[in-house]
């Protein structure tokens, strides 16, 4: 597996995987509903910021990507998605790696994201890897904003969670 900065000729690739990965998460309750995908303006967003991160096989094709963007002196990790066929192979622990990483090379302060509280490879991921849930009262409003778009786009409140990794 290799980890290389994503390219904008990668953005079709990528819209790809999240569909693919959306149905993982659609059996495990986390998400129903007309699957959807990051933007050409999300994915570029990413890029723009030098934090998405895309994992390919060795043939080369794009089996996974993490994209963030800096916010309040944060790596926010905006979506990170592993193919089905690649997924418990660690290809999410490295692209988080990488990512959190080009944090630290940053001197940012830390990392955030949103996720999905009771699946698996959620955020119990996260807390493995030392990210914590954050209660309501520990929410910034930037976060705050997330999970209300969240919940306005069908996402269920009572599922979802942020989540903070202080360096």
């Amino acid at each position: 597996m290799l980890i290389r900065p994503a390219t904008t000729a990668d953005f079709d690739a990528l819209r790809a995987i999240e569909l693919a990965a959306f149905e993982t998460l659609r059996a495990a309750g986390a998400i129903s509903g007309v699957p959807s995908a990051s933007s050409d303006q999300q994915l570029q967003r990413y890029l723009d910021h030098g934090l998405l991160e895309v994992a390919c096989d060795h043939g080369g094709d794009p089996i996974g990507f993490c994209g963030g963007y800096i916010a309040e002196r944060l790596l926010h990790i905006g979506e990170m998605d592993v193919h089905p066929n690649s997924q418990q192979q660690g290809v999410g622990r490295a692209l988080l790696t990488a990512s959190l990483d080009k944090a630290r090379a940053q001197r940012l302060d830390g990392a955030t994201l949103t996720t999905d509280r009771l699946a698996p490879f959620n955020a119990p991921f996260y807390a493995g890897i030392g990210f914590r849930a954050l209660a309501d009262g520990e929410l910034p409003a930037r976060l705050r904003e997330i999970l209300d778009e969240e919940a306005k786009i069908g996402l269920d409140p009572a599922r979802r969670v942020a989540m903070m990794l202080r360096f």
